[in-house]
């Protein structure tokens, strides 16, 4: 009984743990273990565990040149309430460091002369593009009428949108697109945009 009980066991880790590995960032448009610029590492181009760059928030273990550039920000007469946009911060500055086209993709590990750019970038004009790296809080909701209240609305992922989506309490990058792909959806998003439902976690239309 108890070596039946160790083999149902066993069978369940390894399906668990099967399960995990499908929706990882191996296999991903961010597995970077191929490219003839890199190491063959997969983490190595963002990560390091020794001798990082940890001067920008929300970097853990940061490896990759960091972008300088001064962006256009989005704006329009609809953008209401009491939120300001800002220059790009945390981790969207970092995705921005290799999707702004201004970086090499092979700047890291502390090299500069990087030749390989990315394809179809994002450019410094982010006028067109949904804005990131402004404080969305409860008195954004209520100031702009259009927004559920992120400290209490359900996120879809488990725990309220200020816990699962924001980041230091902002809208960033990262608060639609999961970087290690760990929904395994396109575009790397954080979860399905099926009938809009990743834009209708946020906004109350």
């Amino acid at each position: 009984m108890k070596s039946w009980r160790i083999t149902v066991l066993g069978v369940c880790v390894l399906m668990v743990a099967g399960t995990a590995t499908i929706a990882a960032i191996t296999g991903s448009s961010h597995d970077f273990s191929s490219k003839t610029w890199g190491t063959g590492e997969i983490c190595q181009p963002c990560h390091t565990p020794h001798d990082a760059d940890m001067t920008v928030l929300g970097a853990p273990l940061w490896n990759h040149e960091v972008t300088t550039s001064v962006f256009t920000l989005y704006s329009s007469p609809t953008f209401g309430g009491t939120a300001t946009i800002g220059q790009p911060t945390g981790t969207s500055k970092l995705c921005l460091s290799c999707h702004d086209g201004t970086v090499a993709l092979d700047n890291y590990g502390g090299f500069l002369g990087g030749t390989t750019f990315i394809s179809n970038p994002f450019g410094t004009d982010l006028a067109d593009s949904h804005p990131i790296s402004f404080t969305y809080d409860s008195a954004l909701a209520t100031s702009d009428g259009g927004l559920f209240d992120p400290a209490t609305a359900n996120s879809g992922l488990g725990g309220t949108i200020e816990a699962d989506l924001l980041y230091a309490g902002r809208v960033e990058c990262s608060s639609c697109h999961d970087v290690h792909d760990d929904a395994g959806l396109a575009s790397l998003l954080v979860m399905s945009n099926s009938g809009s439902a990743l834009c209708l976690t946020c906004h109350d239309k």
